[in-house]
């Protein structure tokens, strides 16, 4: 398993590393978001470089979940105050 996984939040959204890091202390709610998101991810990462089996399906919903998370997350992200 490489070093770095794909997708990670500081991927998705690099210019709020600062924004990601205050709510993940502050929020509680985003914080659940993104330690799902986290986990998620880790499971997807698995699954595509074969260190995990699973079905199409479940790897299908696995990224459903993470494309849903991304979206709260991004909501999230659009109504923080910049700094």
């Amino acid at each position: 398993m490489s070093a770095h996984t794909p997708h990670e939040l500081a991927d998705a959204f690099p210019r709020d590393a600062e924004a990601l890091r205050r709510l993940k202390a502050s929020d509680a709610h985003f914080a659940r978001l993104a330690a799902r998101h986290h986990t998620v991810n880790r499971e997807i990462h698995r699954i595509e470089c074969g260190a995990e089996a699973a079905g199409d399906e479940r790897l299908e919903a696995l990224k459903k979940e993470r494309l849903g998370l991304l979206d709260q997350i991004a909501a999230i992200l659009e109504e923080v105050p910049a700094e």
